[in-house]
C-alpha cells in the first residue's frame, strides 16, 4: 500500500491547505457567567462540564425542578439523576459559603481544575423582579437579572434550549444562547448523504488509476487528494458511495497512506438484490439495503422523507438476516416515545401490547412484506415467532446486553445525543444496531434537526469503518404520498 501511495503521489492534491489565520486579530474575552437552565441539564447530564474557564451558575430554581423530575424509568428521569449526580461529584462537601464563592470543577483523568460552579439562591428581595414569579422560567430570569444588577460590569449568559424562554430573556435585556457542545453541523445540509453523485462518466474525470482483481472483486486504488480535490469536492469516509449516470457504483472501503480504496460495483446489479423478497426500487436504497445485509457492518443510519422505504428495508433485510441467514437470535424493535406514553403501565397487556401502538409502524411493514401470500395472517405470525420479533420500552432497556441481535431503533430523530448514546452501548457481541429516522418530523420539545441524537451519532461515526448512513430520496410509498410530501 505504502508503494502504490508513492506512485499516486505525483498526482496528489494536498487538501489540506492552511486556513486563513486569523488568531492575531482574535481579543481575548473575558470570563463568562453560564446561567444553565434545567433543559440544558437534561439534554446532557455532563453540560456543567463543558464550559471550559468560565463561571457556571445553576439557580435554586433549576435544582427544584430536576428533585421534580427524577422520580421514574423514563429517560428525562435517568437523565435527571446524572445530572444531579454530576453537580454533587462537584460539589462534594463544601459549605455554603464555598458554594456561593464558586468551587473549582475538576476535569480529566488528573482532575485538573477549570471554571467554577455555583448554586444561586432566589434573587434578592431589593431588586423588583419584571417578571411575576408564578413560572419557573421567569424566576430563572428574575434571578439573573438580580446577579446583573449586583454586577453590572460582568457578562452573564443564559444557556437553554427553550426557544421562548430566550425570547423572554432578551426581552428582559438578558444575553442568551442554545447549548452547542454537542452540535457537530450548523446546517442539516452539512450531514453526509451517504453517497456521491458524478455527473456524467466517474472514470473520464479520473487521470490515474491502479485496478485489480480479488477473486470476483474488482478493486480501484485513487489518489486520495485527487479524488477529494478535483472529482468530489469534498472529504470521502469508508462505506459511502461514488455513482454516475453511467451505471458505475463505487463503494469506499478504505482509505490508508493517501489512498482511497474503491470497490467496483453495476447499478443494474444492485438493484436486483434482494431481501426476503423485497427488492430495492432506486439506487438509494439498493445502497441501503447493501449496509443492511453486509456482515462487517455494525451500525447502519437510514434518514429520509416519510415514505421512502426506512423501515421495510431495515426490516426485511432484518428477517432475512435471522430466519434465512441466522446470523441474528432475534430482533429488538424500539422507538422513542411521546412523554405521554413514558410510563407504559396505563396501558394493559405485555410489554410488547404496550408497545404496540407506538411500533405499529413495524406491524404495517411486516404485513407490506406478505400482501401476496396465500395467508397473510398466517406468514406474519409465522415470521414474528422464526424471526423472535420483540417490542421494546425504550426507558427499560437501560442496562441490558442484547447478544446476537439486531437492534431497530424507529423515529430516533427524537433522541439526545445522551439518549441515543445509551441505547446504542447495549449492543453486544455479533449485534447489529440499525437507526431509523426522518430529521424534518422532530417531536421532542428542545431538539432540532442540528441538535438530535440521530444527527450526532451520523456525524460521529462518520469515520467508523463499521458503519454507513444512508440519505434515502424519493417517496416510493405511492404517488399520493410523493406528491403530498412535495407540495403540502
Amino acid at each position: 500500500m505504502e508503494e502504490r501511495a508513492a506512485r499516486l503521489h505525483t498526482l496528489s492534491i494536498n487538501h489540506h491547505a492552511s486556513a486563513s489565520q486569523n488568531d492575531s486579530t482574535i481579543e481575548q474575552e473575558q470570563k463568562k457567567t453560564y446561567v444553565i437552565d434545567t433543559n440544558v441539564l437534561i439534554h446532557d447530564p455532563n453540560s456543567l462540564l463543558n464550559f471550559e474557564e468560565h463561571r457556571v451558575v445553576i439557580p435554586m430554581t433549576v435544582l427544584e425542578e430536576l428533585d421534580k423530575l427524577k422520580s421514574g424509568k423514563s429517560h428525562t428521569a435517568a437523565d435527571c439523576r446524572a445530572a444531579i449526580r454530576q453537580i454533587d461529584k462537584v460539589l462534594g462537601h463544601c459549605t455554603p459559603e464555598q458554594v456561593e464563592a464558586g468551587i473549582p470543577i475538576p476535569r480529566g483523568p488528573d482532575n485538573s481544575t477549570q471554571g467554577t460552579l455555583t448554586v444561586l439562591m432566589s434573587s434578592v428581595e431589593d431588586v423588583k423582579s419584571p417578571l411575576p414569579d408564578h413560572l419557573n422560567d421567569n424566576r430563572i430570569i428574575n434571578d439573573v437579572l438580580a446577579m446583573k444588577a449586583q454586577a453590572p460590569d460582568e457578562r452573564f449568559i443564559l444557556v437553554t434550549k427553550d426557544i421562548n424562554m430566550r425570547l423572554k430573556a432578551r426581552a428582559c435585556g438578558i444575553e442568551s444562547e442554545d447549548y452547542h457542545n454537542d452540535q457537530l453541523v450548523t446546517d442539516i445540509k452539512q450531514l453526509t448523504r451517504g453517497y456521491f453523485e458524478v455527473p456524467g462518466s466517474f472514470w473520464d474525470q479520473v487521470t490515474q488509476v491502479e485496478t485489480e482483481q480479488d477473486g470476483a472483486d474488482t478493486l480501484h486504488y485513487l489518489s486520495h487528494g485527487l479524488l477529494v480535490s478535483e472529482i468530489l469536492g469534498e472529504e470521502v469516509y469508508p462505506n459511502q458511495y461514488i455513482i454516475d449516470e453511467q451505471g458505475f457504483v463505487g463503494r469506499v472501503m478504505s482509505i490508508e497512506n493517501g489512498v482511497v480504496m474503491l470497490k467496483h460495483y453495476k447499478a443494474d446489479s444492485m438493484l436486483e438484490q434482494e431481501a426476503w423478497g423485497l427488492k430495492p426500487m432506486n439506487i438509494q436504497q439498493a445502497i441501503a439495503l447493501q449496509l443492511l445485509l453486509d456482515p462487517d457492518v455494525h451500525l447502519v443510519n437510514l434518514t429520509g422523507a416519510a415514505g421512502s422505504g426506512k423501515t421495510i428495508l431495515a426490516l426485511a433485510a432484518a428477517i432475512e438476516m435471522t430466519v434465512e441467514q441466522k446470523r441474528f437470535n432475534k430482533i429488538i424493535a424500539t422507538r422513542s416515545t411521546p412523554p405521554l406514553a413514558e410510563d407504559h403501565g396505563f396501558l394493559p397487556g405485555t410489554e410488547e401490547e404496550k408497545m404496540d401502538p407506538w411500533l405499529g409502524a413495524i406491524n404495517d411493514n411486516i404485513e407490506a412484506l406478505h400482501l401476496n401470500d396465500e395467508n397473510p395472517t398466517g406468514s406474519i405470525q409465522y415470521v414474528k415467532e422464526r424471526a423472535n420479533i420483540q417490542f421494546k420500552a425504550m426507558n427499560y432497556i437501560r442496562g441490558r446486553s442484547f447478544q446476537k441481535s439486531l437492534i431497530l431503533i424507529d423515529e430516533s430523530q427524537n433522541l439526545t445525543p445522551h439518549q441515543m448514546k445509551a441505547i446504542i452501548t447495549r449492543a453486544g457481541e455479533g449485534s447489529k444496531v440499525v437507526c431509523l429516522g426522518n430529521l424534518a418530523q422532530i417531536d421532542t420539545p428542545y431538539l432540532s434537526p442540528t441538535s438530535s441524537g440521530l444527527t450526532y451519532m451520523t456525524e460521529r461515526f462518520k469515520r467508523f469503518v463499521h458503519g454507513g448512513s444512508v440519505q434515502l430520496n424519493g417517496v416510493p410509498r405511492s404517488l399520493l404520498a410523493e406528491y403530498a410530501e412535495s407540495f403540502l
